[in-house]
């Protein structure tokens, strides 16, 4: 777990998976990718292998370790949805979150037609949970707009939508059963640009339909320059959090060890090839 993130609107990462695979345009300039890939072939680093999808037990339990209340992005540096993870692991990190219900969670996909499918039969445990936010990316109409359906035809108490990178006007967005929307503009070498108009049109629209709203940047290839006013105001609207007492540091440990042993008698290998057919893990 990274326990400051520079991220705006989160406390902490915690990745139990990494690396990923491209699916959409808003992938075109991942930045999970571009940090991961600086370091394939160190030997001993987390990312000796790149962006390669793994899994990653050690972490698994981290949040139960972790007993001061945070509000942690699930999966920065991959997606807990991924057609290559698999479904025991899936409910085993929802298992976690249940559990260690002190801190906020934001689990964020682009693969939304798996998240409907798990919310609504192996992850109906979790799906109600009010300190578990489930979103989707929303980078444009053609990606975007089928992923929001899905997330809304999701069991799910707190649904969110990252609009980010904004890629281009997403017209007249349904809103219905949103909790919360984050717009952002991309950053980094060769960020195409966001306008305005865009970003204003999801602000009034979530206006409309009293949903928080919260702006993260204009992005550009020098961000902090851009800065993340919009109208010469910061957004930085949340849903209500709820509040769970922490447990004691000994039920905490216990509760690890019951999570991660399960998963300690299998083959640790890659899973990062679409022909993995058993429920195959790495540990790093």
């Amino acid at each position: 777990m990274s326990i400051d993130s520079s991220i705006e609107w989160t406390d902490a990462t915690w990745n139990s998976v990494r690396g990923c695979t491209k699916i959409s345009d808003g992938c075109k300039h991942c930045y999970a990718e571009t940090f991961a890939e600086r370091f394939r072939g160190v030997k001993g680093h987390p990312y000796e292998q790149g962006f390669d999808l793994r899994v990653v037990l050690e972490k698994l339990a981290e949040p139960l370790r972790w007993r001061n209340p945070k509000m942690i992005f699930v999966n920065s540096m991959s997606d807990l949805f991924h057609e290559n993870v698999p479904d025991e692991y899936v409910v085993a990190v929802a298992k976690v979150m249940v559990t260690a219900n002190w801190h906020t969670y934001q689990v964020l996909t682009k693969r939304s037609e798996r998240l409907r499918e798990l919310l609504n039969t192996s992850l109906y445990f979790a799906a109600n949970q009010k300190h578990i936010w489930w979103g989707v990316s929303a980078e444009n109409r053609k990606y975007g707009l089928p992923r929001i359906e899905n997330l809304q035809k999701a069991n799910a108490e707190i649904r969110f939508l990252s609009v980010e990178p904004l890629l281009e006007d997403l017209g007249k967005v349904n809103l219905d059963g949103i909790a919360w929307v984050i717009v952002g503009g991309e950053s980094g070498p060769g960020a195409r640009p966001m306008k305005k108009e865009w970003v204003v049109s999801v602000r009034d629209q979530c206006r409309k339909a009293r949903v928080p709203f919260f702006f993260k940047q204009w992005g550009g290839v020098r961000k902090a320059a851009a800065g993340r006013k919009l109208d010469r105001k910061t957004y930085d609207e949340f849903p209500q959090r709820v509040q769970h007492p922490v447990l004691r540091a000994e039920e905490c440990l216990a509760l690890a060890s019951i999570f991660e042993a399960p998963f300690k008698r299998i083959d640790l290998v890659d899973i990062s090839s679409p022909n993995s057919s058993r429920f195959e893990l790495a540990v790093y």
